[in-house]
């Protein structure tokens, strides 16, 4: 089955071909494509749709406009505060949009765009390649909304970049410019804004015209330890989101983002 005979069950996701390449847009570019109750559950469905879809053999995953996502929209935020089993569910999703990516054997590369923060970070990084714009920036600000960064930060950033940077990142919730996220090997590569779509679909269709089969199964195994990981800490990090979601200095940051301003932590 073609994705497109799916579309209509996509109200925040674009699909678009170029021969045996799919490109996947999330698309809500009036909120930096913002991830709210719509496109979660989209996103946890997606990669299950892109691995069956029959014309493609390589995937492109990027953002509307001119962010790639912008993490979670603030209001889904607040309804998760005030309904726990908001965030319940969303907790399930979670775990279906980082294993379902994880498990997806065709190549999947990242056209970051522009800003990818949260959640946003996290598709990027479980992409198998990410090809920048210059004018990008990434980072996973989950402590800076009083949020443990459990839907999968902690566990991809490690990996990528060692735990000593991985922890700076984490810790502060900085964003790093697309520059230094090359640099210490968070991402493949940075070219400027004009050049990202002939590098990005120049890659994608060498893969294309790649030997198939290898390619899918070189990444399987590739792959590998990074699941068993996710299997191993995937739902600790989200119990500690969970318990992260009711705390008072969650609901401040949300406050202040709202208001405008910078948040007043207590600890609590």
């Amino acid at each position: 089955m073609r994705i497109e005979e799916k579309s209509s069950a996509y109200t925040c996701i674009k699909f678009s071909r170029e021969g045996r390449i799919l490109t996947a847009t999330l698309s809500r570019p009036q909120a930096m494509n913002a991830v709210n109750a719509a496109l979660h559950e989209e996103l946890s469905r997606l990669f299950c749709d892109l691995a069956d879809d029959e014309g493609s053999d390589v995937l492109v995953l990027t953002g509307e406009g001119k962010a790639f996502c912008a993490g979670g929209d603030l209001i889904w935020l607040q309804e998760a505060i005030d309904d726990p089993e908001v965030f319940l569910r969303m907790g399930g999703e979670a775990k279906r949009i980082l294993f379902s990516q994880l498990e997806l054997e065709k190549p999947l590369i990242c056209r970051l765009n522009g800003a990818a923060t949260g959640l946003g970070a996290s598709l990027a990084l479980a992409c198998d390649m990410t090809i920048a714009s210059s004018n990008a920036v990434i980072g996973d600000p989950h402590v800076s909304v009083g949020l443990v960064a459990g839907d999968g930060g902690a566990i991809l950033w490690s990996q990528l970049v060692g735990f000593a940077r991985a922890r700076e990142y984490l810790f502060t919730g900085k964003l790093a410019k697309a520059e230094e996220a090359e640099r210490i090997g968070l991402i493949n590569r940075v070219v400027a804004a004009e050049q990202l779509d002939d590098a990005v679909y120049g890659l994608a269709r060498e893969l294309a015209a790649g030997a198939t089969r290898a390619i899918r199964w070189t990444k399987i195994v590739t792959n590998t330890p990074l699941k068993a990981l996710a299997h191993q800490l995937f739902d600790m990090g989200l119990a500690y989101e969970s318990m992260s979601n009711v705390t008072r200095d969650h609901q401040e940051a949300v406050n202040a983002f709202r208001e405008r301003r910078r948040p007043a932590f207590t600890g609590k």
